[in-house]
């Protein structure tokens, strides 16, 4: 990515919303990636400095943070973004968070997978995320926006002839097309966007509506 002036740019991008976590650095028109084997133990920050050390870049050096915002591991996701908003705090680096689905979509096609395609991503609670896009060899068009399911329901749409792809979709689609995101690809993403987001601003894709229960009263000690 380059800079007013023509300045090449150095982008972190951290993909932490699957058990196939990854972290990527791109600068100088050149792409380190490192990433875990789907065990779901790795550590963030040697993932990190693995990165880095085969780019050859310094921490001071980055940039751009870029974050996949899932949907997907909550608390994968969260770790990516404590560690964005830390960064930022001590470097000033710049922010970006780029959903995970596009991610995906963007991997199908850099696999030339074309067509129409439903993502699909756990949501537990027997749930499903469910988003669908048109593939081309021009690019990308969502046609129906990210939305829950039940399992059920979601299953129900096998037998319109939908082509199904995620990082667990063989679990509710055995014919599906297994594609993780990936760090490189969000770096890749990141190069094309020219708007950043506040470190306190960054939140995980979540669809649901927060709710809190009450506890009872306590009761009066006698």
């Amino acid at each position: 990515m380059k800079q007013d002036g023509g300045l090449f740019m150095t982008i972190l991008a951290l993909e932490f919303s699957t058990l196939q976590r990854s972290v990527a650095v791109t600068g100088g028109g050149r792409v380190s990636e490192a990433v875990d084997a789907g065990t779901g133990g790795n550590h963030a920050f040697g993932m990190i400095e693995r990165a880095l050390a085969e780019a050859k870049i310094e921490r001071e050096q980055v940039d751009i943070l870029a974050v996949g915002l899932g949907p997907g591991s909550y608390t994968g996701i969260r770790a990516a973004i404590s560690i964005a908003q830390g960064w930022q705090l001590a470097c000033g680096v710049k922010l970006c968070g780029i959903s995970s689905v596009e991610a995906i979509v963007a991997q199908a096609r850099a696999e030339n997978f074309f067509g129409r395609v439903t993502v699909v991503i756990d949501a537990q609670r027997n749930e499903l995320y469910l988003a669908t896009y048109d593939i081309t060899s021009d690019g990308l068009r969502e046609t129906l926006p990210l939305k829950i399911l039940s399992r059920a329901e979601a299953q129900s749409r096998e037998n319109n002839g939908e082509i199904f792809i995620g990082p667990e979709v063989t679990k509710w689609f055995p014919g599906g097309r297994t594609i993780f995101p990936r760090a490189a690809m969000l770096a890749e993403l990141a190069v094309r966007r020219n708007t950043f987001t506040p470190g306190e601003k960054l939140e995980p894709v979540y669809l649901r509506e927060t709710t809190f229960t009450k506890s009872p009263p306590r009761l009066p000690v006698l």
